[in-house]
């Protein structure tokens, strides 16, 4: 049974199992095991981490009388807290951005045809940042106008459909993870302004600020942005000097306007003033930087990375609506659930008949009535053949009861059941 306690209820002989919050902030490669060490347990303690799993059926149980909380006890709070999402006020961003390019045709598009579009939009958006990085890792000034087009095809997609680019976008290799990242931030930014209801001009500063934030990483020396382990000290120091670095370099070029470079310098920063570069409280972080740390820690969490292997998108949510406290505006946050749905495109559910699917469309009226694609049964064990549910039917006997972990299950076709696309997509 896992219990989630506070950090000074740790004890010798409990079993670790999950710690609360991002695996940068813990001095551990592993997060599984027994805790035996008096040393691991001064280091967690003089971690960032307040909050922390222990298996009690591994360990040690919390003494008595100690406060705790089940894990299910926390899925329905979080659940409930999702379930009832406020509507936020309007929020405007400064300075205004420049108008937006003439748009494309912006009709609604179906999920596979969008899918189709997105794919080609993304090989072609990874060409260009790419392009971008390796003349910034030569010294040349970055002309961000000649981004204006790629953000405004993006942008375009996330309108006709959001789910697609964003979606697509998550299923980057780990080596293509530092451009690729970038394209997804970007489109994650748009589909959140629009959700907050900024006008076009400012959904492209958001978009532009996406796409660019992470440009101080092309001062990074590969083998440190590469590193399958554990960074030491020293690494991570020249990994947390990207914002600056990025900073630095989009001022120097032409065509980036103030709100892209704020977001660019610190979308590290945290509600409670403990980010970085400059430690900034709440209140102090722009509009478009407090989105772009959301956006940018989601698409990392649920990206397959070196050194770790990405989180499934409703898990991710979940463990982010806990850093609500210390790391997220929690109404942007709030917001940016709305955009993307609870059960975010590519997510693994179990339904109440029994059956285990993955989400490929989100339903417009409702939150947590996705529609699933079907294809295994946990009463047979067996793979059953692919059927789409509307959940949002109001005929439709089946509901989400769960999340499941992809790990666990290891369906080798997951990403192809919901794309429709073999192999990379991209």
């Amino acid at each position: 049974m896992l219990k989630r306690i506070d950090v000074k209820h740790l004890t010798l002989g409990m079993y670790l199992h999950e710690f609360c919050g991002s695996w940068m902030e813990h001095p551990f490669w592993r997060t599984k095991f027994v805790l035996s060490d008096p040393n691991d347990l001064a280091l967690i303690r003089a971690t960032a981490i307040r909050e922390v799993w222990i298996d009690i059926s591994r360990g040690k149980d919390v003494a008595r009388g100690t406060t705790s909380q089940t894990r299910e006890e926390v899925e329905a709070r979080i659940d409930t807290d999702f379930s009832t999402l406020e509507d936020l006020p309007p929020l405007v961003v400064e300075p205004p951005a420049p108008p937006l390019l003439p748009a494309s045709d912006l009709r609604p598009t179906g999920m596979s045809n969008e899918l189709r579009r997105a794919a080609s939009i993304c090989s072609e958006a990874k060409q260009a940042v790419v392009s971008m990085f390796n003349e910034a890792r030569m010294g040349k000034a970055v002309n961000a106008a000649g981004a204006d087009t790629l953000v405004q095809e993006i942008s375009d997609s996330v309108q006709r459909n959001p789910g697609a680019l964003i979606s697509l976008a998550r299923l980057k290799t780990a080596d293509d993870y530092t451009y690729m990242h970038s394209v997804a931030v970007c489109a994650l930014m748009v589909a959140l302004a629009r959700q907050v209801g900024l006008s076009d001009a400012h959904t492209r500063s958001a978009g532009m600020a996406g796409l660019l934030h992470d440009l101080g990483k092309a001062a990074i020396p590969l083998a440190v942005l590469n590193k399958p382990g554990k960074l030491t000290d020293e690494e991570f120091a020249v990994v947390k000097s990207h914002p600056v670095e990025g900073y630095h370099m989009l001022k120097e070029g032409s065509g980036v306007e103030a709100a892209v470079l704020d977001a660019c310098l610190h979308h590290h920063e945290k509600m409670d003033g403990t980010g970085y570069p400059d430690k900034l409280p709440g209140e102090k972080i722009s509009l478009i930087a407090r989105m772009a740390a959301i956006c940018d820690v989601y698409d990392a969490i649920t990206s397959d990375r070196p050194y770790k292997r990405g989180w499934d998108p409703a898990e991710s949510l979940r463990r982010m609506a806990d850093w609500t406290k210390t790391h997220f505006d929690a109404r942007l946050f709030q917001a940016f659930v709305k955009s993307i749905g609870i059960y975010p495109v590519g997510s693994l559910v179990r339904l109440a008949s029994g059956r285990i699917g993955v989400v490929t469309e989100q339903a417009p009226q409702s939150l947590v009535t996705p529609r699933v694609k079907v294809f295994f049964s946990t009463k047979s064990d067996l793979r059953i053949p692919p059927e789409i549910v509307d959940l949002s039917l109001p005929d439709c006997p089946d509901k989400i009861v769960a999340r499941e972990d992809p790990d666990k299950w290891r369906f080798p076709d997951l990403n192809e059941l919901w794309t429709g696309i073999k192999g990379q997509p991209w």
